[in-house]
Formats: C-alpha cells, structure tokens, sequence
C-alpha cells in the first residue's frame, strides 16, 4: 500500500477515487505517568512515557486507516494526515485520514 502526504502518487494516475478512510484511538493518561510528568515539568525534558504513548497511538490509528483502505480494494492511500482532540479531561484521540484511491 503506497501512503502520502501528497495529493498524487509520482509516476502514477489515480484512475478512481474511493473514499476518506480513516482509523482513530482513544488514550487515556495515567496516574503513574502524570507524576513522572510532573517531575519532568520541574526539571525539563522529554517525557518519554507520554512520547511512548502518542507514537503507539499515531501507529494504532495508521493501521487502522490502512485497514479501512485495504476493505476499500485501494492501492494507494494520498492526503494522509493525523489529527488529535481532547474527547474529554485526561483522553485524547489520534485520529489518521486520508483518500482511499485506485491507481492506474
């Protein structure tokens, strides 16, 4: 499956375009981690649990996407992009998306 952030694949026609896909996660914090966080807060630097968290959640949710373009019969997912919101105090979703296309 070919992803981009790009609106065309380069050498290649998008003879069909299929449709958003897209595949989210909700996370929740953690009470041990926002102590640590705290700490990190005082002192500085990376928080690396939070890190560690967002990337697996930016992972769950790529897979996810590239599972509703693969039920799709897409070759190519263009446009992708990750957006994230609040759902609620302490949860956030990351949320991939993009155009599901065929390509010629």
């Amino acid at each position: 499956m070919i992803i981009t952030t790009g609106n065309e694949v380069p050498g290649k026609k998008v003879k069909e375009i299929l449709g958003v896909v897209k595949g989210s996660t909700v996370r929740a914090r953690n009470v041990g981690r926002d102590i640590g966080a705290g700490f990190k807060n005082i002192i500085g630097g990376e928080i690396k649990t939070y890190t560690d968290m967002t990337q697996n959640s930016r992972d769950e949710a790529y897979n996810r996407m590239i599972n509703d373009a693969v039920d799709k019969g897409a070759d190519a997912i263009i446009g992708m992009k990750f957006m994230t919101s609040m759902v609620m105090a302490g949860a956030s979703e990351m949320l991939a998306y993009g155009t599901a296309v065929k390509l010629g």
